[in-house]
C-alpha cells in the first residue's frame, strides 16, 4: 500500500487533554485555579483546543470548566474548548450548560469492551452513538466522536461506526489505543484504511503502554489523521499518553512541519504541571529535562564546546533551557579547560590533566558531578600541594 506523506500537506490540529485524560493519572487532582492557570497557559501556547474536563461530574469540575470557557472567551487568542462525554444525552446537557463550543462523545468500538464491558451489542453501540451525535448537533457543539479501544475494533466495524458519525454530524473521529498497544508501521496503515474508506477527519489519541505514544500519534498523522490528542508530559491513564512537548518537536524538527506552537513556553508549562500534578520531571524527560542539554562526557563535552550541533538537535532555547557542561567522572581535559576559564584561570596541559585526576576520584567518592564551588576549592587544594 503506498503511503502518502501527509504530514505537510494538512494543517495538524493539536487537542490537549492535559485537564481531562492527564487529570485521570492515577492519584492526580489539580485544583480548579490550576485548572484554569494550565488552560491560560496551553492557549498561550497556541494549542488548537483544549479538552478541559467532564462536565456530568458536577460540582468543582464544572466550576473550573465555566471558568475556563469564561476567561476563554474573554481572550484575544481564544481556542475551541471541548468537555469529554459518554453517548448519553444528559452528560451533553451538562455540557451544555458550561457553554463549551465543542464536545466528545465516548464509546467503545472494540468486541472486548462490546461483550466485557457494556454488555451489549454493535447495534447498540451505533444506535447509542448517533442519538448523541445528532443531540449535540442539534445544539449547534462541534462533535469528536470517540471510538474508545479503537486499536482492538474490528476495522470492517469501524468504518461502519465512522460513516454512521459522519452522516449523523459529527466533526471528526478520534481512533483511541486505549491500551497502547499498537506499533507505528501497522497503525499508519490502519489509519490510512480508516481514512481511505471514509474521508472523515481523523484525530490519534494514543497510550504509552508500551513506551510508544508519541510515536504512534506521528503514525497516525502519516497515515492521514489530522489531529492529534495529546498531554502536557505525557500524563494521563496508567502509563500514559502521547506527550505534547515530545510530539511538536518531532513534527517541527524531524519533519520540518511548520507551526505556531510557541516551544519557547514548553519548559515552564511542563514545570507547572508537574508541581500541579505532584509528578516528578525526570531529569531525562524528552525535550523538557533538564538533562537534554547538559553534557559530561568528554568527547560530547569537547564536541559541543567547539559547535553544539555536533551534540544538539537543536537550541536549547528553543524549548526554555540552557546549554550547561558539567564536570564528573567522565569529563575530558577540554572541559576542565574550558571551566576554569570562567574563573579566569588558564590551566597548562599539566595542570588540566592533574585536575582531572582530582576529579574524577572525587566524582567516584561522592557519587555524582561536582557544584563549582567543589572545582574551585580542589584548585585551590592542587596548587597549596605545588
Amino acid at each position: 500500500m503506498a503511503i502518502k506523506d501527509p504530514i505537510n500537506d494538512i494543517q495538524v490540529k493539536i487537542v490537549d487533554t492535559t485537564l481531562r485524560d492527564g487529570e485521570q493519572t492515577a492519584g492526580v487532582v489539580f485544583a480548579n485555579e490550576e485548572k484554569i492557570i494550565i488552560a491560560s497557559m496551553l492557549r498561550d501556547l497556541g494549542v488548537d483546543q483544549l479538552e478541559v474536563g467532564i462536565p456530568t461530574m458536577g460540582g468543582d469540575e464544572k466550576e473550573a470548566i465555566k471558568s475556563i470557557v469564561k476567561r476563554n472567551r474573554n481572550s484575544s487568542n481564544a481556542k475551541s474548548i471541548m468537555a469529554w462525554n459518554r453517548a448519553v444525552t444528559s452528560d451533553i446537557e451538562q455540557s451544555i450548560d458550561c457553554d463549551v463550543d465543542a464536545v466528545a462523545i465516548s464509546i467503545s468500538v472494540s468486541d472486548i469492551h462490546i461483550k466485557h464491558k457494556l454488555r451489549t451489542s454493535r447495534q447498540w453501540v451505533l444506535e447509542n452513538m448517533i442519538k448523541s451525535v445528532e443531540y449535540a448537533k442539534k445544539n449547534g457543539l462541534y462533535v469528536s466522536v470517540n471510538g474508545e479501544d479503537a486499536s482492538r475494533a474490528d476495522r470492517e466495524f469501524l468504518v461502519e461506526f465512522i460513516n454512521a458519525a459522519k452522516k449523523a454530524g459529527a466533526d471528526r473521529f478520534r481512533y483511541c489505543d486505549t491500551v497502547g498497544i499498537m506499533e507505528p508501521f501497522k497503525l499508519r496503515d490502519e489509519i490510512w484504511y480508516l481514512y481511505d474508506k471514509t474521508k472523515f477527519d481523523i484525530e490519534m489519541h494514543t497510550h504509552n503502554d508500551f513506551g510508544m505514544a508519541t510515536a504512534n500519534a506521528i503514525a497516525g498523522l502519516m497515515g492521514g489523521a489530522n489531529h492529534v490528542g495529546v498531554t502536557v508530559n505525557g500524563l494521563g491513564e496508567r502509563a500514559g499518553n502521547a506527550a505534547l512537548e515530545e510530539v511538536l518537536m518531532a513534527l517541527i524538527y524531524v519533519y520540518g512541519y511548520k507551526t505556531d506552537i510557541d516551544t519557547r513556553k514548553f519548559k515552564e508549562v511542563s514545570e507547572y504541571v508537574s508541581r500541579a500534578s505532584g509528578r516528578f520531571l525526570p531529569k531525562w524527560k524528552a525535550i523538557v529535562g533538564e538533562n537534554t542539554f547538559v553534557h559530561e562526557s568528554g568527547i560530547h563535552a569537547d564536541g559541543t564546546i567547539k559547535n553544539p550541533m555536533n551534540y544538539e538537535a537543536y537550541d536549547p532555547a528553543v524549548v526554555g533551557l540552557e546549554r550547561q557542561i558539567v564536570i564528573g567522572k567522565h569529563s575530558g581535559k577540554a572541559a576542565i579547560v574550558n571551566k576554569f576559564k570562567e574563573y579566569d584561570i588558564k590551566l597548562s596541559d599539566a595542570e588540566a590533566k592533574d585536575i582531572l585526576s582530582l576529579v574524577r576520584a572525587t566524582t567516584v567518592r561522592l557519587k555524582r558531578s561536582l557544584f563549582d564551588k567543589e572545582l574551585v576549592s580542589l584548585y585551590k587544594q592542587y596548587k597549596e600541594k605545588e
